[in-house]
């Protein structure tokens, strides 16, 4: 029975449930986009290309593993974790010797990969460059088209796809940018891969000019092992991998051989489960804040007809049972909906952040239901809710009471709400202060969010009366705006409720958006703060390709200058991940100031290392203490603590000697050289000539160009929040029009009394600017709250960057949303008679 009364009833009312259901479809949309991400990154497949005609390959561990034991009660509980490393690991090259020797085994093919980039006019056509030995060519494989391989060190075969698009031929000769110097080889051949190469150019030297460029002696990137013929690939798969038991190989067939070939995309997947967790709960948390709104507003809107029902002796329960009724109907029609319009929208995310840069193009998206069928299920589950939560009073109180405020709106909140709005803004309150306290970017990113959400969630429950002191407060500013003014003012108090359900989306869309814009620029911009501070150097050296060669810096030292080589890489210590850096030691505090507070950079050598302010308290290290690291590439090290300085932000948490780092990172070419020199621009400009690609900068320029790098990177969490605010903005207006819309017999009783069609309109643009004022303040307050914060926790100083310009805009945006949303609705209510409105039955 109360089935098909709610069918009725929706079916009567589908302009008053059409709000709810674009909320509800909008956010089912929203949890499949951020779902399909987080699937991408659990399932995505990554195939291989390069090492398509070897069925087995053997490559090393690309983790970093620790197990911990604990005893409790009697009982031990062994817990095993395992976290990416930053760069390739590599293999003894004598396992090759154990794998020949394995029953089944046909040949074994080592191969070497290493940083390989050609200068031509054409570039690589956006992919990476790789070099490899001739040797390994069996692997793909790579047949010879054109020409002869190379015998000589001078000699380069290259791939068919750079020789048609470079236009280049045996005989040509190509300047290839390594991990040496740049150098001039002779191609002498052009080879054509069997099966699609796509992702990546291939160049192929000599066997020993590959392993003097891979720079890893005696060491391989991994094995191919090809099978005798006929033999089953997974059975010499297990023989393989019980000849290499006890060893770190990890041994790989079908896809599980990709991830050996494209590490980016492998560590991209990681990432992916991150950010679409991180995605997918705020929008979760921001859909249930906003749908239960929408819902709060039309059984508000509804609150006379169900009055009724109670007073012809319809039970709580009944009422309960028709409002959760009435939610799934709208919400099964919306989750649905949106749910397959979310699977295109993930696509679409998907292919945006490969384009950003931040997903390489080997992973392939997943393509699953389980996204759609959460978000079906999440969206059921928040619309009931939803209505459970705004039609808990209405279910609750007696027939009379109910009739009674039908009539008009209750005056007081009820105390239950108040109690849990001031019991979210000290939990918001806390998570605030706890911000304050955390000083690395992953631990602060979630809590940052979480706050800005927790904290709307407040106003929504305290809204009424936030909107009743703002009424105090912008009364005696209205009086002087006229009738229109003292009509809105008095709206405003007596409709505090249905003003406060338009208040809670506003707040949210300034505060999150203010969030999402400022706290990449706060971190960004005092990290250049402390670069800026701490970089001495006359001049900078940097490279529009890989890296500045260390020759180069050779170069610049044999003129007597003071040169200081900066290499990049990520370590753990422990499993905590940490940004670190190799620097030249030798007159390092002549070029190089990260404000040591204690110890000294100039024991700064291959056995010690400095730490970061946050590294040391964290690890609980001073100088002299024994740190126990695990480089970019698995290796381990045991150093001594010789610095600890202030500026981690901007310098990393850990430096190290430079050519400790250089022999551990896939790219050992610097990414910044510094140099101290009494010679101008041009000299050093003149001194480089050799090396193309390599410019000059002053430290001035340098921080630009790295204010450009970062905007780039902050696209990419621009572009993973910007579905969430959108879908507020669709709120706000959703729930604008909305409360619009129920007014009709409101602004033809108003017309009746007297007031033209201009004065009604310029009271309800006087309510949205009242609204609008009041959200913007508390949005506003909450955003520079919690960037304060983090302001403080991550930098020291509670200074956050806010771009005024930005700023306003957020603020104009938001303005012309909300008096966009109020007035179309407005004047298509005033376009019907107001006779006709009065004297309608209700």
């Amino acid at each position: 029975m109360m089935l098909r009364y709610a069918l009725r009833t929706v079916r009567a009312r589908k302009a008053g449930f059409l709000g709810a259901f674009l909320a509800l479809m909008c956010a089912a949309a929203l949890i499949t986009a951020c779902g399909t991400l987080l699937d991408t990154g659990l399932r995505g497949t990554i195939r291989t290309e390069r090492y398509a005609a070897a069925p087995v390959v053997v490559s090393a561990d690309q983790q970093v593993h620790r197990t911990t034991v604990k005893h409790k009660h009697g009982k031990t509980k062994v817990k095993h974790k395992a976290k990416p490393l930053a760069e390739r690991a590599w293999l003894p090259g004598q396992l090759r010797d154990r794998l020949v020797r394995v029953p089944g085994v046909a040949r074994v093919v080592p191969e070497l990969t290493f940083l390989a980039q050609p200068s031509t006019p054409a570039g690589t056509g956006g992919r990476p460059g790789y070099g490899h030995a001739w040797d390994s060519a069996a692997l793909t494989p790579y047949r010879l088209t054109t020409g002869r391989a190379p015998t000589a060190s001078g000699d380069l075969v290259i791939d068919a796809d750079l020789a048609a698009r470079a236009r280049l031929r045996p005989g040509d000769r190509l300047t290839v940018q390594s991990t040496r110097a740049p150098r001039s080889y002779r191609i002498t051949g052009v080879a054509t891969p069997a099966t699609p190469v796509r992702h990546q150019t291939s160049l192929f030297f000599t066997a020993a000019e590959a392993r003097r460029l891979a720079a890893h002696p005696g060491q391989v990137t991994a094995f191919g092992v090809l099978p005798d013929k006929g033999a089953d690939p997974e059975r010499v798969r297990r023989a393989v991998a019980e000849a290499l038991h006890g060893t770190t190989a990890r041994v790989g067939t079908g896809d599980a051989r990709g991830p050996v070939e494209f590490l980016d995309a492998a560590t991209a997947r990681t990432r992916l489960i991150s950010m679409g967790g991180a995605m997918g709960g705020t929008s979760l948390l921001v859909a249930v804040l906003v749908v239960v709104g929408t819902f709060a507003l039309t059984v508000q809107q509804r609150h006379r007809e169900l009055a009724l029902l109670r007073a012809v002796a319809a039970t709580s329960g009944q009422i309960r049972g028709l409002l959760g009724r009435e939610a799934l109907i709208v919400g099964a029609a919306a989750g649905a909906t949106g749910a397959l319009l979310g699977v295109p929208l993930g696509g679409w995310l998907f292919s945006r952040f490969v384009a950003l840069g931040a997903v390489p193009d080997t992973l392939e998206p997943a393509v699953g239901v389980f996204p759609p069928l959460v978000a079906f299920a999440a969206t059921l589950l928040a619309a009931w809710a939803a209505a459970r939560i705004a039609g808990h009073r209405i279910a609750r109180i007696r027939p009379a009471e109910a009739l009674a405020e039908a009539r008009t709106e209750r005056t007081r909140p009820a105390l239950g709400r108040i109690a849990a709005g001031l019991l979210l803004l000290a939990g918001g309150v806390v998570l605030v202060v706890v911000l304050a306290s955390l000083r690395t970017e992953p631990a602060s990113t979630p809590v940052t969010f979480l706050a800005v959400v927790v904290l709307s969630t407040s106003v929504a429950l305290l809204g009424p009366l936030l909107v009743r002191a703002a009424v105090l407060l912008l009364a005696g500013p209205l009086r002087l705006t006229g009738h229109g003014g003292r009509l809105a003012t008095a709206n405003l108090r007596g409709n505090a409720a249905r003003m406060a359900s338009v208040v809670t989306p506003l707040t949210l869309l300034v505060g999150m958006t203010c969030t999402v814009l400022f706290v990449q620029a706060t971190l960004g911009d005092a990290a250049r703060t402390q670069v800026r501070e701490g970089v001495r150097a006359d001049w900078v050296v940097a490279a529009q390709g890989p890296g500045v060669p260390g020759e180069a810096a050779e170069r610049l030292r044999a003129r007597h200058d003071t040169v200081t080589e900066v290499v990049r890489t990520t370590v753990r210590v422990g499993l905590d991940k940490y940004p670190a850096q190799g620097v030249t030691p030798a007159g390092l505090t002549r070029t190089w100031d990260p404000e040591v507070t204690v110890g000294s950079l100039g024991r700064l050598g291959p056995g010690t290392v400095a730490v970061s302010e946050v590294a040391a308290d964290q690890q609980h290290l001073a100088p002299g203490s024994t740190l126990k690291v695990t480089l970019g590439d698995g290796t381990p090290a045991t150093l001594t603590v010789a610095a600890v300085y202030a500026k981690g932000l901007g310098f990393g948490d850990l430096t190290f000697d430079h050519d400790l780092v250089a022999r551990h990172v896939d790219n050992p070419l610097a990414s910044s050289v510094l140099v101290d020199t009494s010679r101008t621009q041009g000299e050093l400009t003149a001194a480089l000539r050799e090396f193309p690609g390599v410019r000059v900068l002053s430290p001035a320029a340098a921080d630009a160009l790295q204010a450009d790098q970062e905007q780039t990177n902050a696209e990419v969490n621009y572009l993973a929040m910007g579905l969430v605010l959108a879908f507020t903005a669709i709120a706000v207006g959703n729930t604008l029009a909305m409360s619009v819309a129920e007014r009709v017999r409101e602004f033809a009783l108003l017309r009746l009394a007297g007031a033209t069609r201009r004065q009604v309109l310029r009271m309800l643009r006087t309510e949205t600017l009242s609204v609008l004022f009041l959200a913007t303040s508390l949005g506003s307050g909450i955003a520079l709250a919690v960037l304060t914060a983090f302001s403080l926790g991550m930098t020291g100083r509670a200074a956050p960057t806010v771009t005024p310009l930005l700023y306003v805009g957020v603020v104009g945006f938001a303005g012309v949303l909300a008096l966009v949303a109020g007035a179309v609705p407005g004047r298509m209510a005033l376009r019907v008679r107001a006779v006709t409105v009065a004297t309608a039955k209700e």
